[in-house]
């Protein structure tokens, strides 16, 4: 059997836990789970969230799987609801919903007019009717400091808080933006976000919420009271130039797969698709059951290194969708069914990303359907 899988250990995110907490101590922690815990899996991972004060995730269908699985903690929608029909949803399962645009605000409001006397009995297979005693809605308006993505801008939030204010089924206004390059200690935005954040909420109540991964790591003046950490839950570094590592973190995947073939070739010897790489050298090739087709990534430059019995080799060659290739030298002393570590403990995801162009994030959501998820407590 293909021995290409994934093992998540839960227990690292306990520990991540632990880090953040000692980052930004007394914040209430909103832990990010959407797109399938980075990849993680999202009922795994949140059902080791207990500790966590609320959940976020992108949209309805994440949060429906996470009351589905028991999940009972506060569950926020960070895009909010895409449309009306979404409303009676966010009822139903006991949501929490972020508004950054008008057209939400005016939902919300047709809501709140169409049933200005209505005092029937609250049908959740309908939609939800505001004077019903169960419908309390917290709202989470977010503001456009200058990431110029979702988001009011100050006078339109400024506006959609007073007029969400009017809306009695609506119990709580919570104000919230996003940092665009806390990844960079050197880039004065998010000093000019922080600033611009602070003043557009001078007069505003309810709970503030600013601080993504980076910010919890480099902006202690955006904590507020409550952070938004997503990858550092999963032992990344967020900060351009750092691993996990760096800031005390345990990876929680393991990307490994196996060798399973060793082929001797001779100086002159092109391997893989486009004959890419050309042995200088007599050495042994080593063919490891991954590719694109596992999520491994495509365009991985020559040198990206692999972990064999605690030691990295450089790829060589193309990727291919089921199997890299890569140098394993004269001397090497493994055999063919040695583990083979593509990320992990031993080789951080960071490094693997720089070497790939990319950024951790798309490496660890990248993982595809056909990997073996094994899940350790």
């Amino acid at each position: 059997m293909r021995s290409t899988r994934a093992i998540i250990n839960l227990n690292a995110i306990e520990h991540n836990i632990s880090i953040v907490k000692q980052l930004a101590p007394g914040c209430k922690i909103m832990a990010v789970v959407k797109a399938d815990a980075y990849g993680h899996g999202i009922v795994q991972v949140t059902s080791h969230l207990s500790q966590i004060d609320a959940i976020a995730v992108a949209c309805m269908d994440e949060a429906i799987t996470l009351r589905n699985a028991g999940i009972t903690q506060p569950i926020i929608l960070l895009e909010g609801f895409f449309s009306d029909d979404e409303l009676a949803q966010i009822i139903e399962y006991n949501l929490q919903t972020v508004v950054h645009h008008e057209a939400q605000v005016i939902a919300l409001e047709k809501l709140a007019q169409k049933y200005a006397t209505d005092t029937t009995r609250l049908d959740i297979n309908e939609v939800a009717k505001p004077n019903h005693p169960q419908f309390q809605l917290i709202v989470w308006l977010k503001f456009d400091s200058g990431m110029h993505r979702l988001g009011f801008d100050d006078a339109g939030f400024i506006d959609a808080y007073q007029r969400l204010q009017g809306l009695g089924f609506i119990s709580t206004i919570n104000p919230m933006s996003h940092l665009a390059c806390a990844d960079d200690i050197q880039n004065p935005m998010s000093q000019r976000q922080i600033q611009l954040f602070n003043q557009v909420t001078t007069n505003i109540t309810g709970e503030r919420s600013m601080a993504n991964s980076a910010g919890v790591i480099a902006w202690p003046e955006s904590h507020y009271q409550w952070i938004r950490p997503g990858i550092i839950l999963y032992g990344c570094s967020p900060m351009i130039g750092l691993t996990g590592s760096d800031h005390q973190l345990i990876p929680v995947m393991m990307l490994a797969s196996q060798l399973f073939a060793i082929k001797s070739i001779k100086p002159g010897d092109q391997v893989g698709y486009g004959s890419a790489w050309t042995a200088t050298r007599e050495t042994l090739i080593g063919v490891i059951a991954i590719g694109y087709g596992d999520g491994y990534p495509r365009h991985a430059k020559e040198g990206t290194p692999v972990s064999i019995n605690g030691k990295t080799y450089p790829l060589v060659g193309k990727v291919s969708m089921d199997m890299i290739t890569v140098d394993l030298g004269e001397d090497f002393s493994g055999k063919i069914g040695d583990e083979v570590v593509l990320w992990g403990d031993e080789l951080p995801v960071e490094t693997i990303a720089q070497h790939a162009d990319t950024i951790p994030y798309t490496l660890l959501c990248g993982v595809t359907s056909r990997v073996k998820f094994v899940w350790n407590n």
